[in-house]
């Protein structure tokens, strides 16, 4: 699968290559070119039969990259067979294609690498990109491979021009594609001063490194196994085996050490006047050989130990393992910061809960100060109000007194009157029945009427004078019984209109009494809802307080008392009500009791105001 996705790498740059219109598809002709040059480079038994089969010239129109890959992993990347088909030719075709296209190196000679240099780049540009497309490398193993080149080249790498590069455009910031890499090192921004030739050689170096799997390279003395002479050789270690030429351009190969988990590196003694000595041994035999100084041979121990310690955990390539791990600490990172920023994230939105759950309590403490200060002044208001009604009906109750006095005083003058009437009255009638006896003494002097005319003519005549005043005393009495009668109709007018005023102020009395128990109960009502808005503050209070301090095991919880407000009793509301209760109850008592008293008072005037019935005047009899 390694094998399939590096080529599959190079492939896409010659598929997008043959892609002149940026359209995502390539013409069939061209896919038939390039798939033929693909057999040919990997050593694949040529398939024309299926080549032409695949791509019929009836066939519509061009092909797209998902329907050229079908053909080329059946065709192609499943019969390739790894070690039989030279990598670097496979990548020199497809750079071929690519690079005639994209690549474009500075026309006046000033580039910093040569075509071959950015060939080999274009290799580990490969190498150490992402496995996704459209190809990138991401800014860690950008930062890598360039301290590479500059490790080879014995110089310190800038991090920081690099970070000024990548902070230049936001969509170079997620990583860099490898035209822009080879433009980057092409633009001497990280090799200022350095010679061509150098670079090429570092580029080299972390070329055979990286690509070639080369662990270590360099000039050794080893010691022969037949004539036991010592000649000097260029070894090239890798992690299966040990080569070693005659020449560092690996012309002639000399031999092979043959690595695997049972080989081991020892370190030997000076000896036949050579230093720095030390011996590779395998199953089969034990190589001797010299290095130049001591660094040297523990470099070359050390690069020996990692290759057999590759094979003893079944990988054949160091550079592809750090790679993997570097992607999987990238991968840490990257979880690690998500997980981070998703912390941060939580822990704002926990600050924000926090603060918009202060607020609330704010609003909460806020209201219910309101609250309390809206219940005072209604509380206030509703004492001055029940004041100035309790004074306004003391001041009608005794203004009430005031004319149920007045009332009384006029009655007993009305009294007085009407005896003195009575009085008058019974002189009359007394008058009348002289009157009477007199007319039966004149019905008797009458027989002596001859004898008495003279005298019967004075006595008539006295008599008349009596009656004319007795008529005008009836007169005058019928007019005062008219009056007293007008008078009273007045007094019996004016006591219905106290006792309907009586009445209303009763009704009124009654009214406030309504008014303030609904008013108690709509204090009952906002003292209920205070309650409820303190429990649900001190619920919160203990949610914020379980979110700030989490629970430990074995921690008991606290009991919270969920009260109402501070400084409310229920007990001294009660108290208040039943005192003001037992008020009205009073109030009640004694304003029916006036009325009760008022009302009697009124009948027993009435009845005393009724007219007397008159009997028959004797005289008018008479007359």
């Amino acid at each position: 699968m390694e094998l399939r996705a590096e080529l599959l790498k190079s492939i896409w740059y010659a598929f997008t290559a043959l892609d002149t219109e940026k359209s995502g598809k390539v013409s069939k002709s061209q896919l038939k070119v390039l798939s033929h040059n693909l057999y040919t480079v990997l050593c694949i038994p040529h398939d024309p039969v299926a080549l032409e089969e695949h791509f019929k010239d009836d066939d519509d129109g061009p092909v797209s990259s998902q329907g050229y890959m079908p053909y080329l992993n059946k065709y192609i990347l499943d019969k390739v067979e790894e070690g039989a088909f030279v990598k670097e030719s496979f990548d020199e075709l497809c750079w071929t294609l690519t690079a005639k296209k994209n690549y474009k190196p500075d026309r006046n000679g000033n580039s910093v690498v040569s075509h071959e240099d950015a060939f080999k780049l274009w290799c580990l540009f490969n190498f150490l990109s992402e496995d996704k497309y459209p190809l990138v490398m991401v800014p860690d193993e950008v930062e890598y491979l360039l301290k590479k080149i500059c490790t080879a080249m014995s110089i310190e790498f800038n991090s920081g021009e690099l970070d000024d590069y990548l902070s230049q455009e936001t969509q170079q910031q997620s990583g860099l594609t490898v035209w822009q890499f080879l433009d980057l090192v092409n633009s001497g921004r990280f090799l200022r001063g350095i010679e061509r030739e150098a670079i090429s050689m570092a580029i080299e170096e972390v070329y055979q490194e990286i690509i070639g799997d080369v662990l270590k390279q360099g000039y050794l003395w080893k010691k022969g196994h037949l004539r036991r002479n010592w000649s000097e050789r260029w070894f090239t270690l890798k992690p299966s085996d040990l080569s070693y030429y005659m020449t560092e351009e690996r012309k002639e190969k000399k031999g092979s050490i043959s690595l695997d988990r049972n080989s081991c590196v020892e370190i030997l003694p000076d000896k036949d006047g050579k230093r720095c000595m030390f011996c590779v041994k395998t199953a089969s035999r034990t190589y001797e050989m010299s290095a130049s100084d001591t660094r040297q041979r523990q470099e070359w121990t050390l690069a020996i130990q990692m290759a057999i310690r590759l094979q003893a955990e079944g990988k054949k390539s160091l550079h592809k393992d750090l790679k993997q791990k570097r992607r999987e600490q990238r991968e840490q990172r990257e979880r690690k910061k998500a997980a981070k920023e998703e912390e941060l994230q939580r822990l704002k939105q926990l600050q924000e809960e926090k603060e918009r759950k202060l607020q609330e309590l704010e609003l909460l403490k806020e209201a219910q100060r309101q609250a309390e200060l809206l219940l005072q002044e209604e509380e206030q208001r509703r004492q001055q109000q029940h004041e100035e009604m309790q004074k306004m009906l003391e001041i009608q109750l005794r203004e009430a007194e005031q004319a149920r006095a007045s009332m009384q005083a006029e009655m007993v003058l009305k009294e007085a009157e009407a005896e003195r009437q009575r009085k008058r009255i019974i002189e009359l009638e007394e008058m009348q029945q002289q009157l009477q006896d007199a007319l039966h003494l004149e019905v008797r002097a009458r027989q002596d009427e001859e004898a008495l005319r003279y005298a019967q003519a004075r006595l008539l005549a006295e008599e008349e004078e009596k009656l004319k005043q007795l008529m005008k005393l009836k007169e005058e009495q019928e007019e005062y019984i008219i009056k007293t009668q007008h008078e009273k109709l007045v007094l019996k007018q004016e006591m219905e209109n106290k006792s309907k005023f009586l009445e209303d102020a009763q009704q009124q009395l009654e009214e406030v009494r309504f008014n303030r128990e609904r008013m108690d109960q709509d204090v009952m009502l906002a003292q209920r809802k205070l309650q409820q808005a303190s429990t649900n503050v001190k619920h919160w209070n203990v949610q914020m307080n379980r979110l700030m301090h989490p629970i430990t095991p074995g921690e008991k919880r606290t009991t919270v008392t969920t009260g109402g407000f501070s400084g409310f009793s229920p007990a001294l509301l009660s108290r208040r009500d039943s005192s003001l209760k037992l008020k009205q109850n009073l109030e009640k008592k004694k304003s029916d009791a006036i009325k009760n008293e008022g009302k009697e008072n009124i009948n027993g005037e009435i009845e005393k105001q009724q007219p007397v019935p008159e009997e028959d005047d004797p005289t008018s009899k008479i007359l």
